[in-house]
């Protein structure tokens, strides 16, 4: 072990048990480049690159670490959330199954993205933190952010979720410098801009719009029903040339929209996310999509979400045009992905040639280290799929 780091962690291990009653002035640092980088939250920070001691502060990131780093992974990831398996227990098997190691790391409740707690956070001796911008309001009120802060270790904010297309270039470039790996981190920015113009380029000359009701994890939760404003899925529902329903309603990125609202707007298409939520809701009506879910399944369980009375009577139910698409897609740099199978279902004839399957598949041979299986999205009576 390289002696300053050890003498770091001595110098954590020795605050921790002290209750953190003091700030650790000069402590050691690892002999590795120093950076002054700006993260999305516009904080200025200084870390040691590349890090070798990671602590995942939302176990999704693991699907960026995963695209930075294919060779060993997570061998820098010394604690992660465990919504990483929770929320997607598919899309963590996969990886368990290529990375059995990866059962071994430490992981933190998910409930809520503050359940981190300072103590546990510094005990696994992290280089750095990194979090979802999200995130960032209940890390500092609970005070994680000073508690950090005391024992010199730096805390970075990167954002996939709030608004993700403003924010993701910038996120793949810090984790890329932080990984050590921004040579790939241009190669994936380049191959998520190229797919990202094969919709927008043909929606320029759009002129309808249609209305798209999408509910965000339905089925999880006995409420209905829960949807989008103007950020994240919402936002992807208007850069695929929708008209998000909504938007016109929820004032923030999340929101809850009473079922008399749905039945009155009557919207054209209506989407539904969906995971493997066994670990969440092991009795709920969720539809299960992700790496090598069962279609029949997932259909059987769209068409049972869709006798809801907020859905039973809408045209869009009516003319099959409803469809399901993976979760996870909400939070990780892969939604051009969803971009496109969106765009797809929102305009089949502008899009006729248009093959997300084939995309997700290039994705997976460039930049994954786990091996392509579909299950991600289905759709209902004789829509297109």
């Amino acid at each position: 072990m390289h002696t300053a780091a050890r003498s770091r962690r001595e110098v954590l291990r020795g605050l921790l048990a002290a209750g953190l009653m003091v700030a650790g002035s000069g402590l050691a640092t690892a002999s590795r480049a120093s950076q002054v980088i700006e993260d999305v939250a516009g904080r200025t920070v200084r870390i040691d690159a590349p890090a070798r001691r990671i602590l995942l502060g939302d176990g999704p990131l693991a699907y960026v670490v995963a695209l930075l780093r294919p060779h060993e992974p997570f061998a820098e990831v010394v604690g992660w959330g465990d919504n990483f398996r929770a929320a997607d227990l598919d899309g963590y098997q996969a990886y368990l199954r290529a990375f059995p190691q990866i059962a071994g790391i430490p992981s933190f409740p998910s409930a809520t993205l503050d359940s981190i707690g300072s103590e546990l956070a510094i005990s696994l001796e992290p280089d750095v933190v990194v979090m979802n911008l999200s995130s960032r309001q209940a890390a500092e009120s609970s005070g994680l952010m000073t508690r950090l802060a005391q024992v010199g270790v730096p805390v970075v904010f990167v954002d996939f979720r709030t608004r993700m297309f403003a924010n993701t270039a910038r996120s793949i470039e810090i984790l890329g410098n932080l990984l050590g790996r921004p040579e790939r981190a241009r190669a994936f920015l380049q191959f998520r801009q190229q797919q990202i113009a094969r919709v927008t380029v043909p929606l320029e000359s759009l002129r309808t719009k249609p209305s798209v009701m999408i509910e965000r994890a339905a089925g999880l939760y006995e409420d209905c029903c829960l949807t989008y404003g103007d950020g994240n899925f919402g936002e992807l529902v208007t850069a695929a040339g929708g008209a998000n329903l909504g938007s016109a309603f929820v004032h923030g990125t999340f929101g809850t929209l009473h079922p008399e609202q749905v039945i009155a707007s009557d919207p054209d298409v209506v989407i539904v996310t969906g995971a493997n939520w066994s670990l969440y809701s092991p009795a709920g009506d969720w539809v299960n999509l992700g790496p090598g879910a069962d279609p029949a399944e997932g259909k059987a369980r769209l068409g049972r979400l869709m006798q809801r009375p907020a859905y039973r009577t809408l045209r869009a139910v009516q003319a099959g045009k409803v469809h399901a698409i993976w979760h996870p897609f909400y939070d990780n740099p892969y939604y051009f992905i969803a971009l496109q199978r969106v765009a797809k279902w929102l305009h089949p004839e502008l899009f006729a040639d248009l093959d997300p399957d084939a995309t997700f598949r290039e994705l997976h041979a460039r930049f994954l280290p786990v091996p392509y299986q579909p299950g991600y999205w289905i759709s209902l009576g004789g829509a297109p799929a």
